[in-house]
């Protein structure tokens, strides 16, 4: 720290005095002239010494003074830039109506005085671009990966280099150095494609950002109407357009400038959709952490109904909700009873109260039109399972086909989040009512039977077989699936740590997180940082969930995953006649809750062919234990995989099983076993 304030001061002092020398010397190179002698610097190369000396301190300074901005209030570096650095060109403009006015009203020519104006906006101009050139910087490398760091560490040393022809009074403009800085306009361009940190402002700070690059941009074009201005003049001995640094610096930031303001701008009718989703992420999280927040099912339904609204943006709404076997409504939005009443009476003549019914155009339904209602669009949600309702949500629209596909889909995931929510509530209840230890573990297990699907697409490209079994009435181990479009499907496996009904609840709180997440279609490694993000506020600090996410597409016959602290996926690929493990990196979720997460998580993508089969399992598989205390292992997992590759899925997993009964014995369950087996087939998909 000591170093870096002694060499700023240091700097500071160069840049002052190398400022202070040039300015002396053009004004008495300005003084000889006008006393009739040539109009020459004197020491030319001594003055563009001293050009390249300021310069360089200057940019030097602002380099090490970046270093203090950290943090990803992006608002706040847009400010930073404006306050201290682009009101320098509104300063110019005042200094230089200053000396006009001055000039015409006394109706005389100062050569020393325009000369000192030339030069102060010289230096307001240096102290901009550096000011600008780092804060970019900062901008640029958001989020950056190796190659980046690398293309922006050259351009800085171009860049630099550039200042040796101003050193040595070199020609920019000659043949021999014409297409090198081509060449670096080129990877300017290239550079200011990287704004990542635009995606993460919100509308409003978009607004703002608008606003603040706008004044940026002005202040770059004044600056360069200024110098532009006086280029070739001969009033001026000294033409700072002639320095190929000052030229590349003021593109550079020009061009970035622009393009944040373009982005930001185009970007801005979207900015609501994606606030919305990150929106709808926190309400599930809501939902999931009802219980452990020992909220009623009162607020539950609160937060649903609120929820559902803003992700429908409905015009109307009511919800109700069963007691006693009753449905009482218990939410209202911009609508009557007496208009509930009457929409109910018609929608229990068609027999349509209690299912899940959706009409995009009320207006051509004869019912509905007699009811003259000012809404065109409708949706039904019943909250229930199959053997009771809990309640049963309807939202309006005024608008024809107001409830598209996905926003069907997140309003299904909010009810069906309530539907497990209440239903743990309620089994929490009860069991206070009775033994303590026995209806925990039962409340548990009913929660993860719940959470574990039943049956899996079945379809001629692919086969998979699954086993899971519980060590004790709680289990930690959990899978699903979520058909992402007619060619992809998602697949995640994990293990929560420790056991319970805590276990439980964190396996209800993974699967609301991965149906939520994956509605967005978010590459595997994408998912894990974001699922980290969201478990780290609701996980307790002791606890950690271990997962692997796959997401296969037949189309491109090839799949892609990634694993946090999950067991290494075994694989068999049928062309090499050889199975093995995927040896990738990844790290626990909820063990490290901040950003740095994201650098222990890496993405693999794999293509597949006809008869490869992956087997994915727990560590309750290869952890299990025999009499003797000996474990089963990945390497006899490994060579059952292949003795048993060239049978069915079913069949493998049945030959695993088995070898693993065997060696383990009978009644030697000491934890949680789960296994999937999936094999790829040749056969075109049935679509």
């Amino acid at each position: 720290m000591l170093y870096k304030t002694n060499a700023k001061s240091l700097l500071v002092t160069a840049a002052f005095v190398s400022w202070a020398l040039l300015l002396a010397n053009i004004l008495l190179a300005a003084e000889s002239t006008r006393q009739g002698g040539g109009p020459m610097l004197a020491f030319p190369y001594i003055h563009n010494f001293l050009t390249v000396i300021f310069i360089a301190s200057v940019f030097l300074y602002q380099r090490l003074s970046a270093e203090n901005l950290k943090g990803i209030d992006f608002i706040g570096y847009l400010w930073n830039l404006f306050s201290k650095a682009g009101i320098a060109a509104y300063l110019s403009v005042a200094l230089f109506l200053a000396y006009r006015l001055t000039t015409d009203y006394a109706n005389l020519t100062s050569t020393l005085l325009l000369h000192i104006v030339y030069h102060v906006n010289f230096g307001l101009l240096v102290l901009f671009l550096a000011k600008a050139f780092y804060i970019w910087r900062q901008l640029l490398l958001y989020h950056k990966n190796k190659f980046l760091q690398i293309a922006w560490d050259w351009f800085e040393l171009l860049l630099g280099a550039t200042l040796l022809l101003t050193l040595f009074n070199f020609n920019y403009t000659s043949y021999v150095f014409l297409p090198l800085l081509a060449l670096l306009v080129f990877y300017i361009l290239f550079l200011c494609t990287n704004l990542k940190w635009v995606a993460y402002l919100t509308f409003n700070k978009k607004s703002r950002s608008l606003v603040l690059l706008g004044a940026i941009l002005l202040s770059c074009y004044i600056f360069a109407r200024f110098f532009w201005q006086f280029t070739d003049s001969k009033e001026i001995l000294v033409d700072y357009t002639d320095v190929g640094f000052l030229l590349l610096a003021m593109l550079f930031v020009g061009l970035y400038t622009l393009a944040a303001f373009l982005v930001s701008l185009f970007s801005l009718p979207t900015s609501s959709v994606f606030e919305q989703k990150s929106e709808d992420l926190l309400n599930f999280q809501r939902l999931s952490q009802s219980i452990q927040q020992g909220q009623s099912e009162a607020q539950v339904y609160d937060t649903l109904f609120e929820s559902t609204v803003k992700a429908s943006d409905a015009s109307a709404a009511w919800l109700e909700v069963s007691k006693n076997n009753n449905m009482q409504t218990s939410h209202l939005l911009n609508i009557t009873h007496e208009q509930i009443k009457a929409i109910s009476h018609l929608l229990q003549a068609y027999k349509l109260h209690n299912i899940d019914y959706i009409n995009n155009n009320l207006d051509r339904n004869p019912g509905f039109k007699e009811l003259s209602l000012p809404w065109k669009s409708f949706i039904i949600l019943p909250i229930k399972t199959s053997t009771r309702t809990f309640g049963i949500l309807y939202l309006l629209k005024d608008i024809e086909n107001g409830f598209d596909r996905e926003t069907i889909n997140v309003l299904r995931t909010f009810t069906n989040q309530t539907i497990l929510t209440t239903e743990n509530l309620r089994l929490v209840a009860e069991s206070l009512q009775n033994e303590r230890y026995k209806e925990e573990l039962k409340i548990a297990s009913q929660v993860q039977d719940s959470l574990i699907p039943k049956t899996f697409p079945v379809d001629s490209w692919f086969e998979i077989s699954t086993h899971a079994m519980a060590a004790k009435e709680v289990g930690g181990d959990f899978y699903d699936f979520l058909q992402l479009s007619e060619s992809r499907i998602a697949i995640i496996i994990g293990d929560v740590s420790g056991k319970g009904i805590s276990a439980a609840f964190h396996m209800a709180q993974m699967k609301g997180i991965f149906h939520g997440l994956m509605q967005q279609d978010m590459p595997p490694s994408e998912f894990m940082k974001q699922a980290n993000s969201a478990l780290s506020r609701c996980l307790e600090k002791t606890s950690f969930i271990t997962s692997a996410l796959y997401i296969i597409d037949y189309r491109m016959k090839g799949f892609m995953f990634a694993r946090a602290g999950h067991c290494h996926t075994l694989y068999y690929n049928a062309m090499m006649d050889d199975a093995f493990y995927f040896q990738t990196d990844g790290l626990g979720l909820g063990i490290i809750r901040d950003k740095s997460y994201s650098n222990h998580i890496r993405e693999m993508y794999y293509d597949y062919n006809p008869d490869d089969v992956m087997v994915i399992y727990t560590d309750g598989i290869i952890e299990a234990r025999s009499p003797e205390n000996e474990e089963y292992g990945e390497d006899r997992l490994q060579y059952m995989l292949k003795q048993t590759y060239h049978l069915e899925a079913d069949d493998i997993k049945h030959a695993i099983i088995n070898d693993l009964l065997d060696f383990t014995g009978p009644d030697n369950l000491y934890d949680d076993q789960t296994l999937l087996v999936i094999k790829f087939k040749d056969s075109q998909p049935n679509i």
